[in-house]
This record gives structure tokens, C-alpha cells and sequence, in this order.
């Protein structure tokens, strides 16, 4: 990490005893130092976490694990997980089945393993970790209603400091990179071995899930818990791009290939901005047609026409001023460069397999100064509560944007779904 972390103290109103929490940079070995009966409650090792129980609730949960590739997600049991200084835990309601995950199921992206996969997520808060800050505690009272963000921001790193929780050192460098929260650990253990599985951000796919308390807001009453999953990810991803990274202005033309959970809320997005033309591009006529209600002005079918050409056809020969590539294919990066206008800019959301090259005509890109930029998410803290007013007003229609729900135990066969390209938006599992 380029800064140090801030060691936090705390005094006790029972005793004198200072407990001072350090971050650990090697994962399940370095603990906290802590007094004797903190250790006793804060400690996760498994022997303890088994005698961890929710206050009147159970001692126990299950969730879907991925074992390693070419396997299937199985459902296992759990200690139940517990939170530590300004994390939540959150009695996971709803959990959007995103292509990251299947990236990472799929052996694509690299990640530790076995991990809990699903990062997009809707629940109630139940516990709050000890010596939570008391503005967190208020925030988020017990019983409140809240979506989590896939990117959960630290909130003290340089980048977090500055606003920019899109690119938090700690999320990468923890989460990414380790699949565990930031002092280095996992909160996931198995009932029967103990053994520690790891995070895929918040590892959704649970009964109950810990998540980092910068990386929640309040979910009124008035939107559902499952529609409402999507906003932690499709719709805070298409938030990113849009907002920051393309910084649509009313009366651009913005052309977004790859229609899927994502892709298609770029299209809302675009709308709530005010473009003026919106092109939709895809291979597949049902999500194309879906498109068409969410906002696209225009749908091309790449695989019956020259998509970059249809899109200059379009635009009067210029091009766009925005194109989005949500897909992830070297083939549709390149399309994405070739689609905007001198001086336009090429944003890239999609994932893809790990260590795949996009090429990009070089004279091109200094000649016409097209800008190629490449986009995560959104900023969980001051993009997430806006999210929410776009969906609680209704410009953003969180039920057009799902196309399907499916039950906890039907998890797996849905990921096989969206391998397989049949789910037409997004899809969301029912974990109530």
C-alpha cells in the first residue's frame, strides 16, 4: 500500500483497557491486538467463530461456493459471519447474478478460491461490528433496509480521501487481489471443517454477508428488495461510466454495444442524461428489442449488418460522441474505438478474459485525439444514494431492468443461463 494504515483506538466504558485494531497484510495469520476479552470477541478464528451466535438468532448459514473451475457451485454451511470495526451484517435478501461472477466461476479472471461469489446485494442490517463508529451505527440501525455496491470503499485510502472510491487501494488490494476485507482476513468459515473460504467482494450469494459499512446506503421502503439488487452493480457500473467516465452532456449521441444486465442500463443512464441519440447494439433481436424500451433510439444487429458503419450511417457520417463497450471481446473494443466521432471517447466497462489485448489503430487514436478510457464502477458513497432517488422516482425502471428471478437453491442453473446467453437483461436471485 502507498500510505500506512491509521491505527484506531478505542477506551472502553467498562474498563481502562485500550484495544488497539491493526491491519494484517498476510491473510489468516497476523490477529489483532487486543485485550484478553476483546480477543475473546473479536477474534475469527474458526474453533471461536463456531461459538458466535446472532442475539436471539442463529449460529449458522448457508451459501453458494466455487470450488474451482469447471465444478459447480455448491451450497454450503457457514459459521455465521461476524463483522468487525465499521462493517454490517447484512441478512442478504436479494443478490443480482452478474458476468463478473462467471468470469471468475469460468477460471477467466483469477481469483482466490474456493471464494462465496454474488456482489450486487439487498438485506437488512442485523449486527454492527464492535467499535463501529457511532455516525455508522446511526446511519444504518438495526432492522434498516440497504443495497451494497460491489466496489466497497475503505473510506481512508489516498483515492478514498479524495472522493475517487472507484479506485480504492484497499478494495484492490484486499479484495481483488486476496479475496478478503481489509485487515486482511475473511469472515467466511465452513461449519464442518472450519476451513476459511474467501469473498468475492461481499460474497452475496448467502444467507447473511459482512460488508464494509462505506459501501451501503439506505433502500427506501418504497423500492423492493429484489429489483433493487441490480443498483450495487448493472446500474452502478452504467452510473460510473456515464457519469464520470464519459461525462455525458444532454444532446450527445452515445452508442453501447452489448446489451445485457449492464449494457442496458447504460441505456437508462443515457436517457436520464438526456441523449439525444442512443444506439443500441447487439447480436441477439430479443435484447434488441428490449432495447427499444429502455431507451434506445436505434438498434443495429452486428451479426446482419457492419455495426461501425450502421453507427456512422446514423450519426451523418461522424460517429458518436460516446461509445461504450459492455461486453468485453477484443472484437467489440476495436468496434468501440471505430464508432466515435474526432475528439470522442471510447469507454470500456466490459471484462474479459484475463490478459486479453484490445488493438487499436494508433495513428488513429493521436491523429482524430480519441479518448480511450476504461471505467470499474461507480463511487459508492456519493453515487449510490443518487442511484436510489433515479429509481425511486422512476427514471430509472428497476423492473424493466430485470427479466427474471429465481430461487436460492436455482443459483447455479442460472449462472449456467447466463453462460449461455438466454437471460435477455438480468437476473436475480430470491434469497428471502
Amino acid at each position: 500500500m502507498s500510505f500506512p494504515h491509521i491505527i484506531r483506538s478505542a477506551i472502553r466504558s467498562t474498563s481502562s483497557k485500550i484495544a488497539l485494531l491493526a491491519r494484517s497484510t498476510t491473510p489468516f495469520t497476523n490477529r489483532s491486538f487486543c485485550s484478553s476479552s476483546e480477543s475473546e470477541k473479536n477474534s475469527t478464528t474458526p474453533s471461536e467463530a463456531s461459538y458466535y451466535h446472532l442475539s436471539g438468532g442463529p449460529s449458522h448459514m448457508r451459501a453458494a461456493v466455487f470450488w474451482e473451475p469447471g465444478k459447480p457451485l455448491t451450497f454450503e454451511d457457514f459459521h455465521m459471519p461476524r463483522p468487525k470495526a465499521n462493517e454490517v451484517l447484512i441478512k442478504t435478501k436479494a443478490c443480482g447474478v452478474c458476468h463478473s461472477d462467471l468470469h471468475v466461476i469460468k477460471g477467466e479472471l483469477p481469483f482466490a478460491s474456493p471464494c462465496v461469489v454474488g456482489h450486487e446485494i439487498t438485506g437488512e442490517v442485523v449486527e454492527h461490528g464492535q467499535l463501529s463508529d457511532s455516525k455508522i451505527i446511526e446511519r444504518f440501525p438495526v432492522g434498516s433496509q440497504v443495497v451494497g455496491a460491489f466496489i466497497m470503499p475503505c473510506g481512508s485510502c489516498s483515492f478514498c480521501s479524495k472522493g475517487q472510491d472507484d479506485l480504492c487501494e484497499d478494495f484492490f488490494a484486499y479484495n481483488r487481489a486476496k479475496g478478503t476485507l481489509y485487515d486482511g482476513e475473511t469472515r467466511l468459515f465452513l461449519r464442518n471443517s472450519g476451513k476459511p473460504v474467501y469473498m468475492y467482494s461481499m460474497g452475496g450469494l448467502a444467507e447473511y454477508c459482512v460488508v464494509p459499512a462505506h459501501a451501503l446506503a439506505v433502500l427506501p421502503n418504497s423500492l423492493p428488495y429484489t429489483e433493487s439488487a441490480i443498483l450495487g452493480c448493472a446500474v452502478f457500473t452504467a452510473y460510473g461510466a456515464m457519469a464520470h467516465a464519459a461525462e455525458v452532456h444532454p444532446g450527445d449521441a452515445i452508442a453501447v454495444i452489448g446489451i445485457g444486465g449492464v449494457g442496458s442500463s447504460c441505456l437508462q443512464i443515457a436517457r436520464a442524461f438526456g441523449a439525444s441519440e442512443i444506439i443500441a447494439v447487439d447480436v441477439q433481436d430479443e435484447k434488441l428489442q428490449k432495447a427499444k424500451f429502455l431507451g434506445a433510439t436505434h438498434c443495429v444487429n452486428a451479426s446482419k449488418v457492419d455495426a461501425v458503419k450502421t453507427i456512422k450511417d446514423i450519426t451523418g457520417g461522424y460517429g458518436v460522441d460516446i461509445a461504450v463497450e459492455a461486453l468485453g471481446r477484443p472484437q467489440t473494443f476495436l468496434q468501440c474505438v471505430q464508432s466515435v466521432r474526432d475528439g470522442g471517447k471510447a469507454v470500456m466497462i466490459g471484462l474479459t478474459l484475463s490478459g486479453a489485448k484490445g488493438e487499436v489503430d494508433i495513428n488513429h487514436l493521436v491523429r482524430r485525439q480519441i479518448k480511450v478510457i476504461g471505467s470499474y464502477g461507480a463511487r459508492a458513497r456519493q453515487d449510490l444514494p443518487k442511484l436510489i432517488k433515479l429509481a425511486e422516482s422512476g427514471t430509472f425502471n428497476l423492473s424493466a431492468a430485470v427479466s427474471r428471478t429465481c430461487k436460492f437453491e436455482d443459483a447455479p442453473q442460472a449462472y449456467k443461463d447466463l453462460d449461455q446467453g438466454t437471460i435477455a437483461g438480468r437476473a436475480v436471485v430470491e434469497i428471502m
